[in-house]
């Protein structure tokens, strides 16, 4: 890798799909705020919601995705801005 391009905390993560578990380890500079154990040793973990275990591209199987409620809480979050604009 070139020297100095990398952000200070590029290191080891854990990323699990919350929507079957799976579980991998990869090098990143996400922040995170919770850690996982992985054969005994610490890492921080980063949830994400589909991955390519359970896209369904790779799997070949259709799955719902709680699009509603991302709406809904994206909605709320920022119902007071198109107020002020």
């Amino acid at each position: 890798m070139k020297k100095g391009i990398h952000p200070k905390n590029y290191r080891f993560v854990v990323f699990k799909d919350m929507s079957n578990g799976h579980e991998f380890i990869t090098r990143s500079a996400a922040n995170t705020r919770d850690t996982i154990e992985v054969d005994g040793k610490e890492f921080p973990l980063v949830k994400i919601e589909i991955s390519d275990t359970s896209h369904p591209f790779y799997t070949g199987k259709m799955k719902y995705v709680d699009t509603a409620g991302r709406i809904d809480k994206f909605k709320n979050k920022y119902k007071d801005f198109k107020k002020k604009a």
